[in-house]
């Protein structure tokens, strides 16, 4: 066995953490953590894997339940986009594949949501398949072994022909794991602690002496702000809710009424343009609940909520696909994003005083 990967192994054997996923035969449970896992901590992920299991045991729970159910077991877990797709994803396996999640690159690469990350690690994990992965904690630690001169972009051919030459063919998805682990536990972003590296004699960062220099980092933009008007309208102890558009940021998620405020323009005349624009209803804002502030990955925002009385009356807008009279005990019913919740924790402590 070629020393690099006998010595990853190795070290791998020793320290690898025991996770719900490790060891796990069943391709439709390393999906799901795959996909999880994306641009996500594992022990925040860890018992959303678990709740997800009990309801969402196998590709056919999935496939049959609707887009609402499954989005309300992700809720919290952000980049619902890939909820999204996998639950589109896991609708073909049973209707094109019978339910059996593929095992060929092509046919596993084409299904939404699968990007090359995912298909190496569900084809060498589930499959055996000698494809290896890359992904944040890969590209840090082959951007040291190799001290890539260049920002890592998403796919490094360099950092893929290396892998595929070192690549343990009798245990891929192992070894894949191996990188992985290796870049969470040693070679971290803050700190590469090359005494306790199984492969430093391979490390070109290292040799060096500067192993942290690696990646090299691009500037980055400073997030743009947005200021954000939202309404809780109210109709005979019931208040509007609306989903958002699929192809939209938190997609499929429900949300008050409301939206971005312009340029020059006030909180409460952007809120009574932005609830008429989008539900035909003309309001007056009432009593202001408050404001947060919440972070997204490229912008940040201030969401303002009012309290609003509804001046007429629109039958298309109530109870639909799209909105819904809603009272505070069917909250839990619906997935919203992380910011309304944030407002629901003012209503709360406010006791939905309007």
């Amino acid at each position: 066995m070629e020393y690099f990967a006998k010595d990853l192994l190795s070290w791998y054997g020793r320290h690898k953490r025991s996770l719900p996923w490790r060891g796990e035969s069943d391709p439709y449970k390393i999906w799901l953590a795959e996909v999880m896992l994306q641009q996500t901590q594992v022990n925040t992920v860890i018992p959303y894997y678990h709740r997800w299991l009990k309801k969402f045991p196998n590709v056919n729970s999935v496939a049959k339940d609707t887009q609402d159910a499954v989005l309300k077991m992700w809720e919290g877990l952000g980049y619902y986009s890939r909820c999204r797709n996998f639950h589109k994803a896991c609708q073909i396996v049973l209707n094109k594949f019978g339910g059996e999640i593929p095992s060929t690159w092509e046919e596993f690469r084409n299904l939404p949501g699968v990007g090359d990350y995912t298909a190496s690690a569900v084809l060498s994990f589930a499959f055996k398949q000698p494809y290896p992965v890359l992904d944040g904690n890969v590209n840090r630690v082959m951007a040291r072994i190799l001290a890539y001169p260049k920002p890592v972009a998403k796919v490094q051919k360099e950092f893929l022909a290396f892998l595929s030459d070192k690549i343990d063919h009798q245990r891929p998805g192992e070894f894949n794991q191996a990188m992985m682990e290796l870049g969470s536990l040693v070679c971290r972003k803050n700190q590469a602690r090359c005494l306790e590296c199984p492969v430093s004699e391979f490390c070109k960062g290292y040799t060096k002496g500067e192993p942290e220099r690696y990646p090299i980092q691009e500037r980055k933009k400073p997030r743009p702000h947005q200021t954000i008007v939202a309404g809780v309208i109210w109709n005979e102890g019931r208040f509007l809710i609306q989903k958002r558009p699929e192809n939209a940021l938190l997609g499929g998620l429900w949300e008050f009424p409301g939206g971005k405020v312009q340029n020059g323009e006030n909180l409460e005349s952007a809120l009574i343009r932005e609830i008429r624009e989008e539900t035909g209803i003309s309001v007056i804002p009432s009593t202001k609940i408050g404001e947060i502030n919440h972070a997204y990955t490229h912008f940040t925002i201030t969401l303002h909520g009012y309290h609003c009385t509804m001046l007429n009356e629109q039958k298309s807008v109530y109870n639909g696909t799209h909105r819904k009279w809603i009272t505070r005990e069917e909250i839990r019913d619906y997935a919203f994003p992380k910011a309304n919740h944030k407002l629901f924790e003012k209503l709360d402590s406010e006791n939905w005083q309007h």
